[in-house]
């Protein structure tokens, strides 16, 4: 494929960057007949999607980032923790929850969504229960905004000073988070981050949720991470394993939420990546 290795960014790399703003994520399989496409009105002949090799695919996202770079914007990739297929997605490199919003929700809706992610990963991930996602209904329960000076989880109130969300309201905005790519509902009715939202909020989620390194502390306290990483390819993992289980992260999905998580103390091991079977 020609003028790909040259690092020259063009109309082709123009036309690649507009196909990721238009999908929220985009594994190499989907991006095959878009580069082919691309590609055959560039050069002016046709390119078939099996002609488009993983290193071409690469080549692009290496020439676009490099000049949207300085606009804080960068394709980037993780692996879907369903069937490790890696996925790949345009995102804010500088990205939290109210700034990405902004644009489409009001404050109280954003105030909203951070109290459902206090529950995933606060009040739903523990020792005991390492659920890292909530139900409709624990979702739902959280439209109010809490009283002046409290949090669910004791902390300031942040975002919002008005009454919140109507149960109605909050159940669109429910809906609203899946259909933009933030939110995945489960069969089951477990709301989680999609891998694109892990991938956009990766640095505000690791800045949230786990403690900072204390040098100055006189006693070594245990360090609470709540945003757990895999050991092997350094993502966030939110799909845990039942250690002595025989039974593949993947299935777990529902079953681990709805039945193991809530009363077992489960042992992990994010050492494995989110396909890998634990046995004994």
């Amino acid at each position: 494929m020609a003028d790909i290795e040259d690092g020259h960014y063009n109309n082709s790399h123009r036309a690649f960057v507009q196909a990721f703003m238009a999908r929220s994520v985009l594994t190499f399989d989907q991006a095959k007949p878009i580069l082919a496409h691309i590609q055959s009105v560039h050069d002016g002949r046709e390119t078939l999607p099996g002609d488009v090799t993983e290193a071409d695919f690469n080549a692009y996202i290496t020439t676009a980032n490099n000049a949207l770079s300085p606009y804080d914007y960068e394709i980037r990739s993780t692996f879907s923790q369903h069937d490790r297929t890696r996925i790949y997605a345009l995102v804010n490199t500088t990205s939290d929850p109210a700034t990405q919003l902004a644009t489409l929700h009001t404050a109280d809706e954003i105030a909203f969504l951070k109290r459902v992610l206090d529950a995933m990963f606060e009040t739903n991930n523990t020792t005991l229960r390492e659920v890292m996602a909530v139900t409709s209904m624990q979702a739902l329960q959280l439209h109010k905004n809490p009283s002046v000076g409290q949090t669910q989880n004791g902390g300031a109130t942040q975002g919002s000073t008005g009454p919140g969300l109507t149960m109605s309201q909050a159940e669109k905005m429910l809906k609203d988070l899946v259909e933009e790519g933030w939110f995945e509902l489960s069969k089951k009715g477990y709301y989680s981050l999609t891998p694109r939202a892990l991938i956009e909020l990766r640095g505000w989620l690791l800045q949230t949720y786990n403690e900072p390194d204390d040098e100055d502390e006189g006693e070594q306290e245990q360090r609470v991470d709540r945003i757990k990483l895999c050991q092997a390819c350094k993502e966030i993992v939110t799909i845990v394993g039942h250690v002595r289980s025989n039974v593949t992260c993947w299935d777990l999905t529902d079953n681990y939420r709805a039945n193991v998580a809530p009363t077992a103390n489960v042992r992990v091991d994010y050492t494995t990546s989110a396909l890998e079977t634990f046995s004994g």
